[in-house]
């Protein structure tokens, strides 16, 4: 058998045989076992998907024909749960076309009465497919990760004089995806949110230092100086083909806008604003509330609920509230994990000017 592929890594693939044809089976014990592939084998459907659950298959080469359970079915249940890869073998030809077996999700079709040169010969295309599916995930997650890290140290970079910003950006991951996980919203949203929350304050990089570290209030001009970073972050996040980026943008730009319209920089009213920008509003101001700015030291969780509750329908859109309040301790432990988060910070907070005309 000079086709067959003899590696290292093939000694790790596991392939299973289900056919209610013993002659089948034994020819294929037979050729298997010339190869570096461990095989197992089975009878009917039923039995190999019982097999499946108890141990790891890399391939599973299947009859179509079979009692109890039929290779069609076998099929579909592999591909609904399992990572395998499937090779149909049929003699009934004419019942079955090639694209309609594929269409199921089968990596290959082989027709009986086949030799056992072709069988293994489809099956090394198989893993080589495989194994060019796994190194390509491998390297997408690599730059993905490459990705996100390069993202991480520009938010750190634009907020770097604040001592809490690395904390801060990786709570507002967390609380963001949770929320999002609490509002059953789909798995790309829940995992985008989770990389591009961190970038809401982005475009403070444009805004001068002692209007951003200022101790007091703000004076009325001074605050329209810091409303800008909205529009400065949106900017910088623009035009760009990545979904995670392109939520930044959508988040930078609508993380200060309120429920009621009264919000900036467009005075966006309850659906005008992205999901995504009322999310974040909650989760930053949870997070302001319960942590030292240059302004005010943290507030105790009791105090930053009611102060929370009492924005109901008016800073924060009413659905969103409730699901926060009612997971309220799951977001308060999430914070002490994550920075300094105890009682003795709370000993001699008073409320802040900014705070106390809410």
């Amino acid at each position: 058998m000079d086709n067959v592929i003899s590696t290292d890594s093939q000694k790790k693939i596991n392939i299973l045989i289900v056919d209610d044809e013993p002659m089948i089976r034994d020819l294929l014990e037979n050729t298997m076992g010339r190869t570096d592939y461990s095989c197992s084998f089975a009878e009917n459907g039923a039995d190999a998907l019982e097999m499946i659950s108890e141990q790891n298959f890399d391939i599973v080469v299947t009859d179509i024909d079979m009692p109890i359970m039929d290779g069609i079915e076998l099929a579909k249940k592999i591909k609904s749960k399992f990572t395998a890869d499937v090779i149909i073998m049929t003699g009934q030809i004419h019942s079955y076309q090639y694209d309609e077996v594929i269409n199921l999700g089968a990596s290959d079709f082989v027709e009986k009465p086949f030799s056992p040169r072709e069988m293994i010969l489809r099956i090394n295309r198989v893993v080589r497919e495989r194994h060019l599916k796994q190194e390509a995930i491998k390297a997408h997650e690599a730059l993905k990760e490459s990705y996100i890290d390069s993202i991480h140290r520009l938010v750190m970079a634009s907020e770097y004089k604040d001592e809490d910003t690395g904390d801060h950006i990786v709570r507002i991951g967390e609380y963001c995806l949770l929320m999002a996980e609490k509002l059953d919203l789909p798995q790309e949203f829940i995992e985008t949110i989770y990389y591009a929350a961190p970038m809401h304050d982005t475009g403070k990089i444009g805004i001068p230092d002692k209007i951003i570290l200022k101790p007091g209030k703000l004076t009325p001009e001074e605050f329209e100086i810091i409303k800008t970073h909205t529009l400065i972050g949106a900017r910088l996040l623009s035009r760009s083909k990545s979904k995670i980026l392109q939520m930044a943008q959508e988040i930078a730009l609508s993380h200060h806008e309120k429920f009621t319209g009264t919000g900036y920089p467009n005075k966006l009213k309850k659906s005008e604003i992205p999901i995504s920008g009322r999310i974040t509003a909650l989760a930053d101001t949870f997070d302001a509330l319960t942590s030292k700015r240059p302004y005010k030291d943290p507030y105790p969780p009791e105090v930053t609920y009611e102060i929370l509750k009492k924005e109901r329908g008016k800073h924060f859109d009413p659905d969103i509230l409730d699901i926060f309040i009612s997971n309220f301790d799951q977001f308060i432990e999430m914070r002490g994990k994550v920075g300094t988060f105890n009682d003795e910070d709370f000993q001699n907070y008073i409320l802040s000017d900014r705070d106390r005309t809410k």
